[in-house]
C-alpha cells in the first residue's frame, strides 16, 4: 500500500494512513511516500516494520551517522536541525496548548556527555530500533563524539587479547555487559565504566584504556538488563569532573547527570533567571545541578533528594564549590512546611509530582515554583491542578536531546495575589 507522510507523530515517526489504519513508520519525513507492506503493534500503536520509500521528501537531509535508521537512539537525524525545532514546538504547543519557544541545543553532534554501549553476542553497540535482544554494531557514536571510537577499539582489543565473553542477552549469561562513557565536555576529562557479571577483569584493562582519566569496574550479577552495577575497583581518578558556567560538579559512573552539558548551561541559567526572593527549596535536587548554581549566586538553597547517594555527591558538589547548601535525604511526598521557601524548584521524574506533593503545595503557597521537566504531559497533566492559585508567567522548552523526539521544559509559576 502507497502513502504520502503527511506528519509526524509525537514520537517522531512519520504518520501513514492505510484504508482506516493509522501506521507509524520510523525514519520517514514529511513528504515521503512509502509502501508499507508488514506492521506488529507497539504500546497501543500499530508501527512498520517492512516499508519502502519510494520518493523522498525535500525536506530530508544526509544523517552524519552511518547507522542511522537502524539504530534506536536518533529518530530525526534526517531532519533539518530548523525542523526538528519546529516540530518540537508543535508537540509542545499541541500538549500544553499555547506556543512556545524552543530554544536549541548549542551543538547537534557531539554534545552527550554519557552513553552506555551494549556489550553482547550479537555485537557491541546499540539496541536496533523497536528490539531488546539485537544489537546494532558500532564503531563510534556521532552524537557523543571522537572518544567514543577510541574507547570502543580500546575495549574490542582488550576483550580479544584476554577472551573475555560477552553477555548473551537472550540467555542471561556471560562476562562483559556494558562500557559506559562519560566525559566533561567543559573539562575534557573522560571515564569508562566496565560493568560486567561476577567474575575475573584482567588488571592490564589500565594499559587499553590509558587515554581515560578515570576507570571503573562495576558488577551487575543480576538478570536485569541495566548499565550500572556496584562499583568493584576503579584506576585513575574516583571522580571525573564538568563545569556548567562557573560551577565544578564531580561525576561517579552511578550519579545521574543531564546528559546535554552545553544546552545544560543554558537550563540552569534559566532556573536561576526564573527563581525568586532569598530562600530556595530544590526539591529532586539529585547532584545538587540547580541547587549549588543557585547557591553560588547568593540563594539560601535546601535540596531534598530520595537517592542517598546522589545527596552525597550534592554535599561533595557544595564544598568543593565553597556554597553554604544543605541537602537531605527524603521524599517528595513528605516535604513540609513550603511556606518558608521564597522559589520552590521541582525536577521530577516523568511520572510528574507526587499527589501528596501537590497538595502540600496548593496547601502551603510557596510565591513561586520553577518546574522543569522532561514529559510535557505530566507538565500538563500538573498545571492543571496548580493553575487554581498560581499563572504561567514564563514556559521555555530547551533542546537537551537533538535528533530525538524529547524535548526539556521550564516553567515559572507565580501565586495569584
Amino acid at each position: 500500500m502507497r502513502t504520502e507522510i503527511k506528519k509526524l507523530g509525537e514520537e517522531g515517526f512519520g504518520v501513514a494512513k492505510v484504508g482506516k489504519k493509522k501506521i507509524y513508520v520510523p525514519f520517514t519525513a514529511v513528504g515521503d511516500i512509502v509502501e508499507i507492506k508488514k506492521w506488529h503493534r507497539e504500546k497501543k500503536k500499530l508501527v512498520a516494520h517492512d516499508y519502502d520509500i519510494i520518493e523522498f521528501s525535500p525536506l530530508r537531509v544526509e544523517p552524519k551517522c552511518k547507522y542511522f535508521g537502524k539504530c534506536g537512539g536518533c529518530v530525526l537525524q534526517h531532519l533539518p536541525y530548523e525542523e526538528q525545532i519546529k516540530f518540537k514546538g508543535e508537540k509542545l504547543e499541541k500538549i500544553l496548548g499555547f506556543h512556545i519557544e524552543v530554544l536549541p541545543s548549542p551543538k547537534i553532534y557531539g554534545h552527550r556527555n554519557r552513553i552506555d554501549v551494549v556489550i553482547s553476542t550479537r555485537g557491541i553497540g546499540f539496541r536496533r530500533r523497536g528490539t531488546w535482544w539485537n544489537v546494532v554494531e558500532i564503531e563510534r557514536c556521532e552524537v557523543f563524539g571522537d572518544k567514543s571510537e577510541r574507547a570502543l577499539k580500546a575495549l574490542r582489543e582488550f576483550m580479544e587479547d584476554f577472551n573475555l565473553e560477552p553477555w548473551d542477552l537472550e540467555k542471561s549469561k556471560g562476562f562483559m555487559r556494558y562500557i559506559v562513557m562519560r566525559e566533561g565536555k567543559f573539562t575534557g576529562e573522560f571515564m569508562v565504566n566496565l560493568v560486567t557479571n561476577d567474575g575475573f577483569l584482567p588488571e592490564e584493562v589500565l594499559e587499553y584504556f590509558d587515554f581515560a582519566d578515570s576507570i571503573y569496574w562495576s558488577i551487575n550479577s543480576s538478570k536485569s538488563d541495566v548499565s550500572y552495577g556496584e562499583p568493584k575497583k576503579f584506576w585513575g581518578s574516583e571522580f571525573i569532573r564538568e563545569k556548567l558556567d562557573d560551577v565544578v560538579y564531580l561525576i561517579h559512573p552511578n550519579s545521574f547527570f543531564q546528559t546535554n552539558s552545553y544546552q545544560a548551561v543554558t537550563l540552569v541559567k534559566k532556573v536561576a533567571e526564573f527563581a525568586e526572593g532569598e530562600k530556595v527549596l530544590d526539591l529532586y535536587s539529585g547532584v545538587g545541578t540547580f541547587g549549588i548554581y543557585l547557591a553560588k549566586r547568593g540563594f539560601k538553597v535546601e535540596g531534598i533528594e530520595i537517592n542517598p547517594f546522589a545527596v552525597e555527591m550534592a554535599k561533595k558538589n557544595a564544598e568543593i564549590n565553597n556554597v553554604d547548601a544543605r541537602f537531605y535525604v527524603g521524599e517528595d511526598k513528605d516535604v513540609e512546611n513550603l511556606k518558608e521557601y521564597d522559589t520552590l524548584i521541582v525536577d521530577p521524574p516523568r511520572a510528574g509530582l507526587h499527589p501528596k506533593l501537590t497538595q502540600k503545595i496548593l496547601k502551603d503557597k510557596p510565591e513561586t515554583i520553577v518546574y522543569v521537566s522532561c514529559n510535557p504531559k505530566t507538565l500538563s497533566k500538573n498545571l492543571e491542578e496548580l493553575k487554581r492559585i498560581y499563572k504561567i508567567e514564563e514556559t521555555i522548552g530547551l533542546d537537551m536531546f537533538p535528533h530525538t523526539p524529547h524535548i526539556e521544559v521550564v516553567t515559572k509559576l507565580k501565586l495569584n495575589v
